[in-house]
């Protein structure tokens, strides 16, 4: 039988879970509470801490009893990331948490497929939620008041959080869709290409396009490690250059791994490699202060990247899909790669351009399986979608 896993550390929130679990099970659910707490429990949970630690690292007992909080936290994240995920029994997972909670519930909900139902109440829920959720779908709730004995607003907060993971739980969602999805990488400077592209593919394709926000080509490249994607068209690959040159929408250092990996079909391309991101003005670092920036908004001050960065770029790009054994087919637009790029544009460098797509061309490895294809386009010209289309087509039958 599946049941809603209610996870917390019992030894400080004891009373909270035991209260969770009552609502949960009033509204024809089964609970079943776990312990992830690193000192002696106030409560006999279902599944208590001693068994989840079984799961750990071998040295995951010496940190616990280290008496460093930190080092017991994290030993207690580990195990309890690697337990949740030999358990096949789960309609969904709840957890409570404050700081040190919501790290351990919180590392063991990423570890679970997309769609399993995953709520995280937490004193930290109205802050920045990144490092907790990731890639994940986690739902995060501000507990409102700490997690340290019932009151009259935790009782609320923790009701109203019952009645959601019962309902995601008692009715989940199917989707059913006979195509096989794709994922595709979009800017709003590279939207016109990637709308079209869409449009090209989705009466064969469920095309899934991400935002290249550093969290979009994770997310992505999530999906393509948990088999969920048929292939990728990564159109716009400038997360890479807040990656090396320390922008705000970073790609982690895995970035293009999944596709070596999984041997997915890839079309690349250069999309936004002329842009580097950061907030607003004032948050730009003082080693970049002379350089050429377009106000996108307020809040959003986009840096072209000089000559040398896009070799740089070029040379990381080259070098990760020379690692990929699958097809790859990799196009360079050779009239700007942004709408930003273009002549008589705002970032618009023939220069900085021909040092990437050098350096792509020069760092590759040669192999049958890839081929790079330079063609006398603007990325948004609706004949560079055309052949983005006409590319993924073709290594897709193979």
């Amino acid at each position: 039988m599946k049941r809603i896993y209610v996870v917390g550390t019992a030894d400080t929130k004891g009373e909270e879970l035991d209260y969770l679990a009552a609502r949960i099970a009033a509204l024809g659910a089964a609970p079943v509470r776990v312990d992830v707490g690193t000192t002696p429990a106030g409560i006999d949970a279902e599944i208590s801490a001693a068994e989840v630690v079984q799961h750990g690292a071998d040295t995951t007992q010496a940190e616990l009893a280290s008496g460093d909080r930190g080092r017991a936290v994290a030993a207690m994240a580990n195990a309890f990331s690697r337990f949740i995920t030999k358990r096949n029994d789960i309609a969904g997972i709840i957890g409570i948490g404050g700081g040190g909670g919501t790290s351990i519930v919180t590392a063991g909900m990423r570890e679970l497929p997309l769609g399993l139902p995953k709520i995280m109440v937490s004193t930290l829920a109205s802050g920045d939620v990144s490092p907790y959720v990731g890639v994940s779908d986690i739902v995060m709730v501000p507990s409102i008041t700490d997690l340290a004995g019932l009151n009259r607003i935790s009782r609320v907060v923790l009701s109203n959080a019952a009645q959601a993971i019962a309902g995601m739980a008692a009715n989940p969602a199917k989707i059913e869709d006979g195509r096989p999805a794709i994922g595709l990488t979009m800017f709003g400077v590279t939207t016109p290409c990637v709308t079209a592209i869409s449009e090209r593919l989705r009466d064969r394709y469920d095309c899934l396009v991400f935002h290249a926000t550093g969290t979009g080509g994770r997310t992505m490249e999530k999906l393509v490690d948990s088999s969920m994607l048929a292939g990728v068209i990564d159109i716009t690959t400038t997360e890479i250059c807040d990656l090396l040159f320390g922008g705000v929408l970073a790609a982690g250092e895995d970035r293009l791994d999944a596709i070596a990996r999984t041997r997915l079909p890839y079309v690349g391309s250069v999309g936004a490699l002329d842009m580097i991101n950061f907030w607003a003005p004032e948050t730009v670092p003082v080693r970049y202060r002379e350089r050429l920036f377009y106000k996108h908004n307020s809040n959003v001050t986009l840096m072209r990247t000089t000559a040398n960065e896009c070799r740089q770029i070029g040379q990381w790009i080259g070098q990760k899909l020379s690692a990929c054994e699958g097809p790859v087919h990799f196009l360079i637009p050779e009239k700007g790669v942004s709408a930003l790029d273009v002549e008589g544009g705002a970032f618009f460098d023939p220069e900085a351009d021909e040092a990437l797509f050098d350096a792509i061309e020069t760092s590759l490895k040669p192999a049958p399986n890839r081929r790079i294809e330079r063609l006398p386009l603007h990325i948004n010209d609706p004949e560079f979608a055309q052949a983005a289309t006409a590319a993924f087509l073709a290594i897709a039958k193979q």
